[in-house]
């Protein structure tokens, strides 16, 4: 017999989609209407062995807590904030994820975002679109990158991916986390804060945990200053969003480009008119080629959970 699967989130891979299939008896929630999903459960829980999941969407307590069977939670991600860790280590259920094969397009992201924001080409597409230069209307120029300072708040894989793009535009690179990195010349400031002083764009990619909630507060935004750009790739949860809409609003903060949100899919209205943010819906690591490699992690670990083999990508 199969091991029975619960799917939260479909894989945009149909080889990665067609390879669950075929080992598991799978069981997908996303395909079934929210006012019946409990019921739904309820008669599925006690088989459920794995949960294929995602960082945003992730498994909380209270539904762990319904699956008895449950050995395995396989995340389609890096995002561990979703996930009740602490219940799962109790119960010795596994936990993997999708490291390392999505750091080059989430860093690519975080350059256009930063790009767009900076050289405000929205702004310069609607002025072409509208008939704005048709018409001569005055243009104001944008900020070059080079020479600039950028800080990156949190410099694992992603943020030293990010590091590496931001030297080849002559951009001035400096990193905090509370963890000093070895082997790398970048300097790391001594707080967050002080990051936020020492640069013109402060770059969002440290993991979302309860020590980093907020963390980009009033205080840092205020330090990052008039002329400063903010840039999120990394969880919504990490930026006091009602302190950086203030800071935008007011001019305290000069500009933003955010790929993730305090409570996705839904972003504040008032986030969405402020004309000097860039954004986009999560998309960090959608591209057909890495969304494919993420996916096969996933059939990857469980495969080897089912077949008493070592996960290829635990988390420890």
């Amino acid at each position: 017999m199969l091991p029975d699967l619960l799917i939260l989130a479909a894989s945009p891979s149909a080889s990665v989609n067609a390879q669950l299939e075929q080992a598991y008896t799978c069981h997908h929630a996303w395909k079934v209407a929210p006012e019946q999903r409990h019921a739904w459960l309820a008669e599925l829980a006690p088989r459920i062995r794995a949960v294929v999941t995602t960082g945003a969407l992730g498994l909380n307590a209270t539904d762990m807590g319904l699956l008895p069977a449950l050995e395995i939670i396989a995340i389609n991600g890096v995002g561990l904030d979703g996930v009740a860790l602490d219940v799962a280590r109790q119960r010795g259920i596994a936990v993997t994820t999708t490291p390392n094969v999505l750091t080059d397009d989430v860093a690519d992201v975080a350059l256009g975002l930063l790009l767009a924001s900076v050289r405000q080409i929205p702004a310069l597409d609607r002025y072409v679109r509208d008939g704005a230069w048709e018409r001569r209307e005055p243009l104001k120029p944008a900020s070059s990158l080079r020479g600039k300072t950028a800080g990156i708040f949190g410099f694992g894989q992603i943020g030293q991916a990010i590091a590496l793009r931001l030297a080849a535009f002559g951009v001035h690179v400096r990193y905090y986390q509370p963890r000093p990195i070895a082997n790398t010349t970048v300097p790391r400031a001594d707080s967050l804060l002080a990051l936020a002083e020492q640069s013109d764009y402060l770059i969002v990619s440290a993991p979302g945990t309860p020590a980093t909630h907020k963390a980009v507060d009033r205080a840092v935004l205020e330090a990052l200053g008039p002329q400063g750009t903010l840039i999120n790739i990394a969880r919504g949860a990490l930026v006091d969003e009602e302190a950086l809409i203030s800071a935008l609003q007011d001019g305290r903060l000069g500009a933003a480009g955010l790929d993730v949100f305090s409570d996705e899919p839904r972003v504040p209205a008032a986030l969405r008119a402020l004309p000097n943010v860039v954004l986009t819906p999560h998309v960090g690591s959608l591209t057909v080629e890495t969304r494919h490699a993420m996916g096969q992690l996933v059939v990857d670990n469980l495969q080897a959970h089912f077949a008493g083999l070592p996960l290829p990508t635990p988390v420890k």
